[in-house]
């Protein structure tokens, strides 16, 4: 069975929002290794394959192949996975299978994000002359130009160029005819799903023109331009890409996983996120957007500040797990052990010494374990 699927990669936790990343004509899913780590910290991410690139069989499509038929392989790869309802953001030819999803499957796309593609690829004619020429030639003409295509002068990345040598030709080939007859325009206002639009400034392959299509059709549709990207934007431009993705998916809870990992540390947050449960995940989102995404981002007070509140509020209560975690957040946030000391000090004084007796003995330890050698 596994056969007939689609190669992939899953990252994050089990019980994380699902997101699904799709790649573009000539890449694996490598396009998105330097996002999806990110994105991977509050989403479980599933990078796939298309037919015939990376690590997917060829088979899995032939000759006269659709867009349609490349998101049934994605339903398909969902549905095994036991994943019903999914966010999705693709480039390209992995953007339009997201646009396929959104309008013929509504009920399985939670969110939306389509970064350098189109709603129609120029039609049909230069697939279908590009699709004739790898039949006949292989995949070394078009591979020759992929830099060109694919990125500014002077960027590249060897390892996304190589996908393109190695793609299978037929499998290719059968893509090729899928965007030969795409045209999902008279559909677009259908799409009930948050979408985003991300276009490339100087992206050859689908300008910014395209995108701005999909953003007008699409009710709601946000469109954002990335300065100096061309058409693979993820691998040019990560960081605006998941600035992006980051704010369009997961909104506050995104931006507060993120103050989470800074203060907590990226070790913590990741045992927390491995122990979350289907029980736990709506209070895991509540701690991310209201404690991190809103609480501990307000300019108001530093970092430093809201590190000695906590510290006090955590020894008043006695909750001296929490105390021992927020001792090394409190020193992560600039806080000396003399501080740390002398806010357990002021503490003996108005939430009481046995308080502050047992919250020094925590800070004791959790100190001297930063010290030693195997700390």
């Amino acid at each position: 069975m596994t056969d007939m699927l689609p190669h992939h990669r899953a990252e994050g936790a089990p019980t994380a929002p699902p997101l699904f990343l799709g790649s573009s004509l000539g890449t694996s899913y490598a396009l998105w290794d330097r996002v999806a780590p990110e994105l991977s910290g509050d989403h479980r991410v599933i990078r796939w394959d298309l037919p015939g690139h990376g690590g997917s069989a060829p088979g899995l499509i032939g000759p006269g192949a659709t867009v349609a038929d490349l998101a049934g392989l994605v339903l398909a790869l969902a549905d095994a996975l036991d994943v019903e309802r999914f966010a999705y953001a693709g480039v390209s030819l992995g953007g339009a299978v997201g646009l396929h999803l959104a309008v013929h499957h509504p009920e399985r796309i939670s969110s939306l994000a389509v970064l350098c593609s189109s709603a129609h690829f120029n039609g049909a004619r230069p697939w279908e002359e590009r699709a004739a020429l790898v039949r006949r030639e292989g995949l070394a003409p078009v591979a020759a130009t992929a830099e060109a295509r694919w990125f500014t002068d002077g960027f590249t990345v060897p390892r996304l160029v190589q996908d393109h040598h190695d793609a299978d030709p037929a499998a290719y080939a059968a893509c090729c005819d899928a965007l030969a007859a795409f045209d999902i325009r008279d559909g677009l206002a259908s799409i009930t799903a948050p979408t985003l639009l991300i276009a490339g400034r100087k992206d050859p392959a689908t300008p910014p023109a395209h995108l701005r299509e999909i953003a007008d059709a699409v009710p709601g549709a946000a469109l954002v331009e990335i300065p100096g990207a061309s058409h693979l934007a993820p691998a040019q431009c990560p960081k605006a890409v998941l600035t992006a993705l980051r704010a369009h998916f997961s909104g506050a809870s995104g931006y507060g996983m993120q103050v989470r990992r800074e203060v907590l540390g990226d070790a913590h947050v990741d045992r927390a996120q491995t122990r979350q449960t289907p029980f736990t995940a709506r209070f895991q989102d509540f701690i991310s957007r209201y404690a991190w995404g809103e609480i501990w981002t307000d300019p108001t007070l530093s970092r430093r500040e809201r590190s000695m509140i906590t510290l006090t509020a955590l020894v008043a209560h006695g909750h001296l797990d929490e105390l021992a975690m927020h001792v090394t957040a409190a020193r992560r946030n600039g806080l000396t052990p003399q501080e740390i000391g002398a806010v357990l000090l002021q503490t003996a004084v108005y939430c009481g010494v046995p308080a502050a007796n047992s919250a020094f003995a925590v800070a004791q330890r959790v100190l001297a374990e930063e010290d030693s050698p195997e700390g």
